[in-house]
């Protein structure tokens, strides 16, 4: 199906003139809702809802004109404040990384989840890198997506942690994955 229209999330660039990372926020936190952008309708819309007792512990969400190892644009965890709402653009600086394999069908894939802070929170000021976070948050963050994948029939399997840097070449790998791939409009998220 040919899209009909452009969606304002293809005009966006993937850093902002501050130099900080665009998110756009998929399902907020404490959602069991999942959501994903439609490209065809422009929208987004629910892509499932999650078992009782899981639900996103901070804003999800993904980097806009990029993509990961699973042909998706990358996935992006966002600390802030309070929740945000679907379509939120959240300026956001990153902090690192939780590198990662998925597995589903038989097929492996890479399928990273940067960690990044909100441009404008509060309670997360301090939070530069991963170090700053209590580890028991970060192995909690771990966690979720582990069983958050084992609950739709796949493995989500950690290989490291990483900071900043490493977390913008993946982002800049992201950004060169897209133009490599031709594609000059984001595909909805399988997520």
């Amino acid at each position: 199906m040919q899209r009909k229209s452009n969606s304002v999330f293809d005009k966006l660039s993937v850093f902002n003139e501050e130099g900080e990372l665009n998110v756009i926020v998929d399902t907020p936190k404490g959602s069991r809702n999942k959501y994903k952008f439609d490209e065809d309708l422009g929208l987004f819309r629910l892509g499932g809802v999650l078992p009782v007792g899981h639900f996103f512990p901070f804003d999800f969400g993904y980097v806009p004109n990029t993509l990961g190892g699973d042909g998706d644009p990358l996935d992006v965890l966002i600390l802030m404040d309070e929740p945000a709402f679907v379509g939120c653009l959240i300026p956001s600086r990153l902090v690192g990384v939780i590198e990662a394999k998925q597995t589903e069908d038989g097929k492996t894939e890479v399928n990273h989840r940067l960690i990044a802070v909100a441009a404008g929170a509060r309670a997360h000021t301090d939070v530069k890198s991963l170090n700053d976070l209590n580890k028991t948050l970060v192995d909690e963050i771990e966690h979720f997506f582990v069983s958050y994948n084992e609950a739709k029939g796949k493995k989500f399997e950690p290989t490291a942690r990483a900071g900043a840097q490493r977390a913008k070449k993946i982002v800049e790998a992201g950004i060169t994955l897209r133009k490599q791939s031709g594609k000059t409009k984001n595909k909805p998220r399988k997520k």
